[in-house]
């Protein structure tokens, strides 16, 4: 079976707040760090241990904000921000920018996958992300196939 969604447009805000979600979830250990840093106020007591931390952490999510926002202006990274219709099949998902022009994500490359409240997000790296809101497949079967697809791959745990 071949599951064709209607043409989609990821907006940027939309890709900058997943992107975000990813990282903090990836790395939620860097919060650890910046409490590490705070407790050195426990053995020599100042305010700038516990603003030092703070203001890392921080930083440390700016920086990530800004590439993220980033890759919305780049020249090479427009594509991702068109309207696209893609191709679900067990092999692949084919990212299409029309009838003729498209572009093959075999499953290999994605890295894992998550189902949110009204969409699918495929991460492919930190900053390559692939969302399918529900609304752009045609039927509640396309979408409950992807879901068979993306539980038989590996990808999120079956219930």
């Amino acid at each position: 079976m071949i599951v064709k969604t209607k043409k989609y447009k990821l907006e940027t805000g939309t890709y900058i707040k997943l992107a975000m979600l990813n990282i903090v979830k990836e790395q939620w250990w860097v919060f650890l760090i910046a409490v590490a840093i705070a407790c050195g106020a426990i053995f020599i007591w100042s305010w700038w241990w516990i603003i030092g931390a703070a203001l890392a952490l921080t930083l440390y999510f700016l920086f990530w904000l800004i590439q993220f926002a980033g890759v919305t202006q780049l020249e090479q990274n427009k594509i991702l921000f068109e309207r696209l219709s893609y191709e679900i099949n067990s092999q692949q998902v084919l990212i299409k920018v029309n009838a003729k022009q498209g572009m093959p994500l075999k499953w290999e490359m994605i890295k894992k996958a998550q189902i949110g409240k009204d969409y699918f997000l495929l991460i492919v790296s930190k900053a390559q992300l692939v969302h399918l809101p529900f609304r752009i497949f045609n039927t509640e079967n396309e979408r409950k196939f992807l879901e068979t697809i993306l539980k038989r791959k590996g990808y999120i745990k079956q219930q």
